[in-house]
């Protein structure tokens, strides 16, 4: 069933995806080289705290981090650890947050330090798409119209789009419905209505499309070990068309 929100509901997400994006930017800041992901996750909770929300993610179907960070091949689900970050490489960066009960949810991918050529193309096509799918947010449209906007870009850039991990609806819940596949037919799938609120996150590798899940149950990489990037947003269907609260 997918839950509508009214106009307070979709305020205290807005506060929530605030949250978010203002730890994503503090993380940025301190994205180097030698840098573990445990000393990344842990500035993410302490600053999530600090706003008076809670971390969205720690302890959610059991995953042990307040942050998901996916480096280079990985796709998303890395598990925070003493892996130090190295020079050159890719990170995603996934968190959420919960406030008065409704949760935020925001990704980036970022450089560690200079990256090549290969990944900072990875990285804008990848975000480009995300825009791209947000732009197709309207009452009337539907939720197969933003799925086609990012994979007919994705492939136009010789780009492929991960088929096994979508989209979600957002409120009380993390996941919520409806799906959002980042692929898909115009005029298909659930007519957008004001008063969802959705996370719209394409997940687009070098390589092929297809992912496995490694040994620690968790993280989710690309098959072929090509890179892969993780843009997110949460967004407000209005009644002038959408609203991203995590901007």
């Amino acid at each position: 069933m997918i839950v509508l929100k009214d106009k307070n509901q979709i305020k205290l997400m807005d506060y929530a995806c605030k949250v978010v994006r203002d730890t994503l930017f503090y993380i940025e800041e301190q994205i180097v080289p030698d840098i573990t992901t445990f000393d990344l996750d842990k500035m993410a909770e302490e600053y999530i705290i600090s706003k008076g929300a809670i971390p969205g993610f720690k302890g959610l179907y059991g995953f042990p981090g307040t942050l998901c960070v996916s480096i280079e091949d990985e796709v998303v689900h890395g598990i925070p650890s003493g892996r130090e970050l190295k020079e050159g490489e890719i990170i995603s960066v996934d968190v959420g947050s919960v406030y008065k009960e409704y949760y935020g949810d925001h990704a980036k991918t970022f450089a560690v330090g200079k990256i090549d050529n290969e990944r900072k193309r990875l990285l804008k096509i990848t975000k480009n798409s995300l825009m791209l799918g947000i732009d197709e947010v309207a009452p009337g449209k539907f939720i197969g119209d933003i799925g086609f906007a990012v994979q007919t870009y994705a492939e136009k850039n010789n780009l492929s789009v991960v088929k096994d991990l979508v989209g979600h609806g957002i409120g009380k819940t993390l996941h919520e419905e409806p799906q959002i596949p980042n692929y898909g037919t115009m005029n298909t799938g659930p007519k957008i209505e004001e008063g969802m609120c959705l996370a719209i996150e394409p997940m687009l590798n070098l390589g092929s499309d297809k992912i496995k899940t490694k040994e620690d149950g968790w993280t989710i990489s690309t098959f072929d070990g090509k890179l892969s990037a993780h843009f997110e947003h949460t967004v407000a269907v209005t009644s002038d068309g959408v609203e991203i609260l995590t901007i």
